[in-house]
């Protein structure tokens, strides 16, 4: 089975190594874990930092690749729930919008599933993982006003947790009015009481006993009614 992968950083396989202090590639992410199948071949286009909008350039560009594969995952929504914090750190009294407004990331990723249709491929999306809220507003407060950041959160950092699952719901409304099939990567973290075991220091990469989950959830999916099946 061939697989052509569209996705960002987690995709990509990246983790923070606390050792290092610094985002590393990880050897036994859940594609790399993946292409230890015989029968299963990736082409990774993921990106660090890459958004939906990136996304589909990265495919307008790979369309031969798209072609020669069986299915085409995609994978999108952190980067572009994310906002600009140093930004929000000095102005917390303006108006901040994500980099990617949620009815343009709902349009473009509408828009990414109909190019791979038109190239006579499947796709599958993957849902997002869940964020530590708690852990990534330390992370993303270093050097910057904590409390600016947590002012315009409006005085709790669970607010980032709730933006982020708004843009989970929007993967999952394009899947149900698209009619795509879905993976769903997200329950396999949130089942267990201390999922934010599974994710690095910055509350918001997996780390590699969270791709282990994610690979497993993939398995578990293509062993049940294959879900990367034509609908």
């Amino acid at each position: 089975m061939k697989l052509c992968f569209f996705g960002d950083s987690i995709g990509k396989g990246v983790v923070y190594d606390p050792e290092k202090e610094r985002y590393v590639a990880c050897d036994t992410s859940f594609v790399k874990l993946m292409e230890q199948d015989e029968a299963c071949r990736i082409e990774n286009f993921s990106r660090y930092g890459c958004t939906v909008t990136r996304g589909m350039e990265l495919m307008e560009k790979n369309t031969e690749k798209i072609e020669a594969a069986d299915y085409v995952l995609l994978e999108f929504g952190g980067n572009d729930s994310d906002f600009d914090w140093q930004k929000i750190s000095e102005a917390p009294e303006a108006a901040h919008t994500p980099r990617t407004p949620i009815e343009v990331f709902t349009d473009t990723y509408q828009k990414a599933i109909e190019q791979v249709r038109r190239l006579g491929k499947i796709p599958v999306l993957l849902n997002l993982p869940p964020i530590d809220e708690k852990k990534y507003f330390r992370w993303i407060s270093r050097g910057l006003s904590a409390e600016n950041i947590l002012k315009w959160l409006g005085g709790d950092s669970i607010y980032i947790y709730r933006w982020h699952e708004m843009y989970n719901a929007a993967v999952c409304d394009v899947c149900n009015a698209t009619g795509t099939q879905m993976i769903d990567i997200r329950s396999a973290f949130l089942i267990r009481k201390d999922y934010t075991d599974y994710l690095c220091e910055d509350g918001i990469h997996p780390n590699s006993r969270g791709h282990r989950l994610i690979r497993e959830a993939i398995e578990a999916a293509a062993a049940k009614a294959s879900p990367l099946r034509a609908t």
